[in-house]
């Protein structure tokens, strides 16, 4: 299948058909790539090297900067971008997707550039390592505004060994715009994301 048209779900699909296809068109992206972000090197000829999650010192240089421009994180987000854009409301109203805590590959408005453990949704997810499901974020202690339309939020935390290594979040300009087969869809990706990267 041509990758843009992974993008394409059908009309009057259920919420749960759409995090199926999701999920498979996510595992059909990711084979072979372990990427969680790509690097290009000759750009940033002083880059240290050991601040690249994936950097292999044992790797040649040329095969580091050869590496083909894919991003797992980055189809992921787009992913979920159209699929909430294909379903009914309040799926539609879904008005950021993407990865934290330094902010990794989104759809949406400018965000915030990285959220401690301390800190909001996101921060209470990587600290617990348990999904933060918050039908009113106005309610919800310490929460931070990236965007002031959002009404409501999900945050999955991508695990690696045990350790949280990113966090998947997704709000809505709507409150209550999620439940449970949003949290089990999600928590589906941050599994293959989490096995599938070399973070």
């Amino acid at each position: 299948m041509v990758h843009a048209d992974a993008s394409a779900f059908p009309s009057g699909i259920t919420k749960r058909e759409a995090y199926a296809q999701l999920l498979e068109q996510a595992r059909s992206f990711f084979e072979g790539q372990r990427n969680w972000v790509w690097y290009n090197l000759p750009i940033f000829p002083s880059f240290p090297l050991t601040l690249i999650p994936s950097f292999h010192p044992t790797r040649a240089h040329s095969e580091l900067t050869t590496e083909p421009a894919r991003s797992n994180l980055a189809n992921a987000a787009s992913l979920l971008w159209h699929m909430y854009a294909s379903l009914p409301a309040p799926s539609s109203a879904v008005n950021w997707a993407g990865f934290y805590l330094i902010l990794g590959p989104f759809h949406g408005r400018p965000a915030c550039t990285t959220i401690p453990f301390t800190r909001g949704v996101c921060g209470a997810a990587a600290s617990t390592r348990t999904t933060q499901l918050v039908p009113d974020v106005e309610r919800f202690p310490g929460h931070v505004a990236c965007d002031g339309a959002t009404r409501s939020e999900v945050v999955v935390p991508i695990l690696k060994a045990g350790t949280c290594v990113a966090v998947l979040d997704v709000d809505c300009a709507v409150a209550a715009g999620f439940d449970g087969v949003d949290v089990e869809g999600l928590e589906g990706l941050a599994r293959v994301l989490g096995e599938g990267c070399d973070f």
